[in-house]
């Protein structure tokens, strides 16, 4: 894992709402940066969607400069069109962060929240409220925007995790 220090970028991808949350780590200190979510709005072409979630997602990676990048995978729904509409969605931030050459770490959404609530059925309330208590702030966000704070955080404490055993 390169980067020490920087700003990292959370993604929660979905057609219709992608959350997306930017936390910098600062000397193992997380501070909030930006979190949002990215609408498509009720478009009805598809294609159109997935090109409003890439391009969202390359102009805010431009604003905030992350170093890395954390997407929660896909949770497969019963569904199988949904899936599908989903893991298009993912392809379309994911290409946005490869044309940029960020580094991309994925996660289970039950490895998220073990990460921040110590088990993996945690409630989105329990999730939202630990996102809050590590990043000391008190805003509330949308779900989708939470979700990808989570991601962030997740990925960091896994990366000070790595640290901790390379230097063992």
């Amino acid at each position: 894992m390169p980067a020490t220090d920087g700003v990292v970028l959370g993604l929660d991808p979905g057609s219709r709402v992608t959350g997306y949350g930017f936390v910098r780590e600062c000397s193992g200190v997380l501070s909030l940066v930006a979190a949002g979510v990215v609408r498509t709005g009720s478009e009805t072409d598809f294609c159109r969607r997935l090109g409003t979630i890439y391009a969202a997602v390359a102009e805010l990676i431009g604003r905030y400069g992350p170093v890395e990048a954390a997407v929660e995978n896909v949770f497969v729904a019963k569904n199988p069109g949904t899936a599908l509409k989903l893991g298009q969605a993912r392809g379309a931030a994911l290409a946005a962060c490869a044309v940029a050459g960020l580094p991309v770490f994925s996660y289970e959404p039950t490895i998220i929240k073990k990460s921040l609530v110590g088990t993996g059925r945690a409630e989105k309330s329990q999730v939202a409220f630990m996102v809050g208590r590590v990043l000391a702030c008190r805003e509330t966000f949308a779900v989708d925007a939470t979700d990808a704070l989570a991601a962030a955080v997740c990925h960091l404490n896994q990366r000070r995790l790595m640290r901790l055993c390379e230097a063992r």
